[in-house]
Formats: C-alpha cells, structure tokens, sequence
C-alpha cells in the first residue's frame, strides 16, 4: 500500500504496449477509460484529452468517478477529435494541496469515422464491368454500373489499380507465361510508357474521368477505395529514374517479386528502405495524397506484411495527419502475429483468415479472438468472403445455400464484411489446382450478365438493408456467442451500445444438410425474465414469433434459408399485463 502522501495509478485501460501504439476509436463513440488508483487520502481524478496537433495543445478534462476502493472510471465523446487524439490520467488530493500525480504516461487515440468500423466493401474489378467482348470497360461503365450496386446496399467500391500496366512479362490468361497481343495482363504490375502510381490506365479513360467518377460515387454516400501495390512493371519509369529503389540480382539486373513456389516475372518490388530512403517515402506519400485529392476516401494496402513496419507506421501517420478519416485497409493474408502488428501500427482494418473458417469450433475460436481480447481495442477484422486470388473449397462444394451462409456470417459477425463482384452471380468456376476461379478478370477482358438468372442480389441487398436498419449489427466487440446444440449451428447475438437493439443470429454451416436443434436465448440479459413471453422478428423472411425462456427449437434447411436473422421486438400485450401484475 502507498503512504499516507502518495498516489500510484495503474492499470489504465486501455493502453496498448505501455503507450507504444495507439488505441483506435471511431468518432461516433465514447471513449471509456479505467485505472485503479491507490492512495491514503480523499482523491480528486481528472481524465485529460486533448487533440495532437502540437505539444502546446490546451489539456481538457473531466472528473473520473470511483467506482469501488481503487477503481475510476471517466469519459469523453470523440466527434470533435478527428485524426489523433492524446490522453492521460491525473490525480490530487481532495484536501485542496497543489501537488498532483500525472499518469506515467500519455497515451494516444486514432480517431477515425464510423465507416471505419461499419461498411460493406464491393470489390469492382474495373475491367469486367464493360458490355463488349474483348474490350475493356471504361469509368463512364464503371458509372453506369453505380445504382446496381447502390441498389444491393454497399457502402464502399474498392479498385484494383487503375494504372498503366507493363509490357515485359506481361502474364496471359490463367497467370501463364505467355500474353498474345491482346491480352490486358495483371493490373498489379503496374507502369508503362503511360506513366505510373499516378497515372491511369487509357483503356479506362483519363484522370478527369476518374474524378467524375468518384463524384458520382460520392453523390450515392459510396466512398471509393483504391488498391496501392508497391509493386512495379519492368516498365515503370522508376526502373530508369531510380534503379538504387529495387532488389538486384548478382548480375545486376532488377529482380522480381518471388513468394515460393510462386514467381511473378511481370512484377519488381520495391525496396523500401534504399540509402536515399527520404526521398522514396515522400515519393510514396505523395501517391497517396495524390488521389486522396482526386477523391479517394480508402486505400487497399497490397501484401503490406513484406514491408517494414517503420514505413506503414510513418506512412499512415503522415496521411492521416494531413488527411484525418482516411482508411488503410490491410491485405494480410499472413501469419496471425503480423497481422495483429499492422493493426498496432495504425491499420485501420485487416483482411483475416475468416475465408477458410468454416467449422463451428474454428469459427467460435476465431471470434473470441477478435471480439473477447485486447485486440478489440486496435483490430477491425474485414470479413471477405472471397477474393480475386480466392475462391475457397467452401463455396465450390456447396453451391447457393454456401454462398448464403457465408454471406449472412460475414455481414452479422463483423461489421465490416466485402465480396468480389461476380460473388452476387454464384460464380463457381475454380481453376483445378488452385483455389481460385477459372478465366478470372485479373488476367482478361471479361463480360458480365449481372441480371442473370439465380443470382443473389437481392437476397445481398436485404442482409444490408438489416444491418443498416439495425444499430447493434454496426459494432464487432459486442458479439457474444451462445449455446446451439446442433453440432452445425452457429448461434451469436449483439445489442447496441444504448441497449435499444438486439440481434440473435443462427445460422447452419452445413451447406448440405437441414440442422435442427435448441438454442439458448439468455433472456435476462435482455432485461426479460424466464417465464415470460416475448416476440422476436426473423428479419430475413419478415416473420414474427412469440417465444418464451430461454430454450427454443429451430430448423434451418440449407436449401431454403441457412440462416435466421432474429431482432427481439415489443413484447406482446399480454406479456406486458402478466408483467406488472407480478
């Protein structure tokens, strides 16, 4: 125990590695704090705030509450700290002395906007959205493609590059290693005599019509984001102007990208840390300023665990300074704790594993992860449910109920969920030794009936209709797992954070088979008691049902509906009677 003089605080939370990296917040919240505070005296305990421009910041303060013998607890709103945001802890005698104790140290918020946290991200591959074989569409395509995909509820349209694409090496299609003169090649080796990061592929049109695009985007509250690869062409104007930028091979020439046993020949990376290293970065940042200024909200980072840590860090400080509520999405398909240190460093979210869980008990590992530890306080999880490269065993063996499923587990379980256009089609056309789908746009000109015949857009456009009408399914940390019996039957729920709403989520894993079974609905937590009655709306198909306890039988048949959306509603009026005569 301290002496009679002396205050210590500990445990603040939250604060990650001793103040080394910041908590993320978005600026729709409060921000809660807690420390325990130990002293002999009567204390008075202020949370301190302000916003990081400068060291010279005026502090503001609110008094913390005790909340038993050594616990405080205190908060603040973040809507007016946009960027970075500083906090700390201070504490004083009650007795009126002057001496105060300061928390050991300060400690830092990224403030980003709600879209950071709650989106539904459409990957629109810029050259499939044309109407003629063979020809690449162009942005006034891509314009009249917006209220379709508008239409089916998503908030964000991501980009491949959009940039000139090199010549030597250029890839065919299927990623062979030889193009015919027609062939587009990858749109992520990127440069030519066009220019290069900052330029625009031709076959798409001129930067002016990539700004109107953006604007017609953004008259549909849908941000644009664009994917930014280090990567570049045999072509790219850096090869000539800065040869000291890349890796080398023993003869002298300029390697390219290799991740064993795959070979990319059309692709040179970057070597992000040369000996004129200053300059590369203010190069690299300009990039991204560049087309944040052509009205880009969100960047796609591609393969950012290749790259040192020092220069993300740098990187998305710098930008985010300058430009606050820009996303910086991570596509990290890695080892866990590389991703989890891209997060540390500012990664606004990250692509996980989530494709290749498909198990109940890997799932229930999964979430926890993410939703019952510290890294709720840094780590957004983006919930892909395929990619370009991706196109998992899943979906091929499990036809349209799988492509339901994973769609209603992605976009109840995380609040940021996307897909790959063509996913709304059912497409299912896996390339035989990889899981990836065959003739893939990466590599080709490809046309697409996107009203075609079974598709899903509608069954799409209802699950963001519920979760925009629906406030606790625009959070990931409060997702709490529940008892199902069923070995198939994954059962969660989530309640906003005013407590107003609340959503239970059942949903059959097995694409194949009807599961039934009991779930356990813990009524008390929703403030209803065990013997009373109440009704919940599955939202899926507009039904209403009156349950009562906690135990309740389901059926979910693949074939029909793998998932149950229910929102608990009013009770009904008997119920209410029944209440408040007990």
């Amino acid at each position: 125990m301290p002496s009679r003089n002396e205050i210590i605080i500990k445990n603040v939370y939250p604060e990650i590695a001793g103040g080394r990296y910041p908590v993320k917040r978005e600026a729709d919240r409060m921000f809660r704090v807690s420390a325990d505070i130990y002293s002999g005296m009567p204390l008075e305990v202020h949370l301190k705030y302000r916003k990081k421009h400068t060291e010279s910041s005026p502090w503001q303060r609110v008094p913390m509450k005790k909340e038993d013998d050594i616990r405080w607890t205190g908060s603040f709103p973040l809507k007016e700290m946009p960027g970075w945001c500083q906090y700390t802890i201070e504490a004083k005698p009650k007795s009126g002395e002057k001496k105060k104790t300061a928390y050991r140290h300060v400690l830092e918020i990224m403030v980003e906007p709600a879209r950071a946290r709650f989106a539904a991200w459409y990957e629109m591959f810029h050259r499939s959205q044309g109407k003629l074989p063979g020809r690449s569409a162009t942005f006034d395509d891509m314009i009249a493609r917006l209220p379709d995909i508008k239409k089916m509820g998503f908030d964000v349209i991501y980009l491949p590059p959009i940039h000139p694409i090199g010549r030597t090496n250029r890839k065919g299609p299927n990623n062979s290693l030889t193009a015919g003169p027609n062939d587009p090649g990858c749109p992520w080796s990127v440069g030519n005599e066009h220019g290069g990061h900052k330029a625009v592929n031709p076959e798409l049109g001129t930067l002016d019509d990539f700004r109107r695009f953006a604007r017609a985007c953004r008259k549909m509250d849908i941000d644009v984001a664009l994917d930014i690869t280090t990567n570049c062409s045999p072509d790219h104007p850096w090869i000539k102007e800065h040869p000291g930028w890349f890796f080398h091979n023993p003869d002298g020439s300029i390697k390219y990208a290799e991740n064993p046993p795959k070979k990319y020949e059309d692709v040179c990376p970057l070597n992000l840390l040369p000996e004129d290293r200053e300059e590369q970065w203010a190069v690299l940042k300009s990039i991204l300023t560049f087309w944040l200024d052509q009205g880009v909200d969100a960047f796609r980072i591609d393969n950012p665990h290749t790259k040192p840590w020092d220069f993300w860090e740098w990187i998305i400080r710098e930008v985010t300074r300058e430009y606050p509520g820009t996303v910086f999405l991570a596509e990290a398909f890695t080892e866990y704790d590389k991703l989890e240190a891209l997060s540390m460093l500012g990664f606004s979210q990250s692509y996980t594993y989530f494709t290749w869980r498909d198990t109940k008990n890997e799932l229930i590992e999964y979430l926890l992860k993410f939703t019952n530890s510290y890294l709720k306080e840094f780590l957004r999880p983006n919930f892909f449910v395929n990619t370009p490269d991706i196109h998992p065993p899943f979906l091929v063996h499990g036809g349209r109920p799988a492509f339901k499923l994973r769609l209603a587990l992605a976009a109840t379980a995380s609040s940021l969920y996307g897909m790959y256009n063509g996913y709304e089609l059912l497409e299912n056309d896996k390339l035989p030794y990889k899981d990836e789908l065959k003739d893939s746009e990466k590599y080709e000109y490809k046309v697409h009936d996107w009203d075609a015949p079974g598709n899903i857009k509608e069954y799409i456009a209802r699950l963001n209709r519920i979760r925009r009408e629906n406030t606790s399914l625009q959070y990931t940390d409060n997702l709490r797992l529940y008892s199902s019996t069923a070995d198939t039957v994954l059962f969660y729920g989530k309640t906003s954070p005013d407590g107003k709403n609340t959503v239970l989520t059942a949903i059959n894993l097995d694409p194949l088979n009807t599961a039934v079974g009991r779930i356990t609905v813990p009524v008390e937590d929703f403030g209803i008691s065990s013997d009373e009655e109440y009704e919940v709306r599955e939202l899926i198909t507009d039904t209403v049902h009156t349950w009562k306890g906690r135990e309740q039988y389901i059926t979910l048949d693949p074939a029909v509906e793998p998932a149950a959306i229910y929102r608990i509603e009013a009770r009904p009026p008997i119920a209410q009677k029944k209440a408040k005569a007990n």
